[in-house]
């Protein structure tokens, strides 16, 4: 179960100079951003602007294109549902329906008790044993409602 470390300016920088040595550190950066505190805060986008001399723009840009960067913190558990092609045509709709059904909530959102977060992922890679989904790191493939059922409990657990 991940805990997040609470914002500070000079954490912030702590965790983005470790990545400063590498070339092209704008994507590592980031993740270790969102795994300390458990999103990108907007606070980091100048910093990080500066740091690697580029717009914020396009720090921005990166953070809002990538579907992984989360801008409010997840949940303590994350629940990622394949929603790529394969995974739909193998029944990922119902699957995604199912578990926003028994969660409560939406895709892209969090519980209320903020126990889980859902989110869709565009593919895990695991076509011939679709539908797929990911809890905190841990791939499921070949998903059905009862390991559907199995995995919202671990993580509501």
């Amino acid at each position: 179960m991940p805990h997040y470390e609470p914002w500070s300016d000079e954490r912030a920088r702590a965790v983005i100079e470790e990545f400063s040595h590498l070339e092209g550190p704008l994507m590592p950066m980031l993740h270790a951003v969102q795994e300390t505190f458990g999103h990108v805060p907007d606070a980091v986008v100048p910093m990080l602007a500066e740091m690697l001399n580029i717009s914020r723009a396009e720090v921005h840009g990166v953070v809002t294109f990538y579907h992984d960067f989360r801008h409010e913190p997840a949940g303590h558990h994350v629940l990622k549902l394949c929603r790529a092609e394969a995974c739909q045509a193998a029944g990922g709709d119902a699957l995604a329906d199912h578990a926003e059904h028994r969660l409560g909530c939406k895709l892209g959102e969090t519980t209320a008790d903020g126990r889980v977060t859902v989110e869709p992922i565009y593919c895990l890679g695991l076509c011939a044993t679709a539908p797929s989904a990911m809890l905190d790191g841990k791939i499921v493939a070949r998903l059905n409602e009862r390991r559907l059922d199995a995995l919202i409990a671990e993580a509501q657990s």
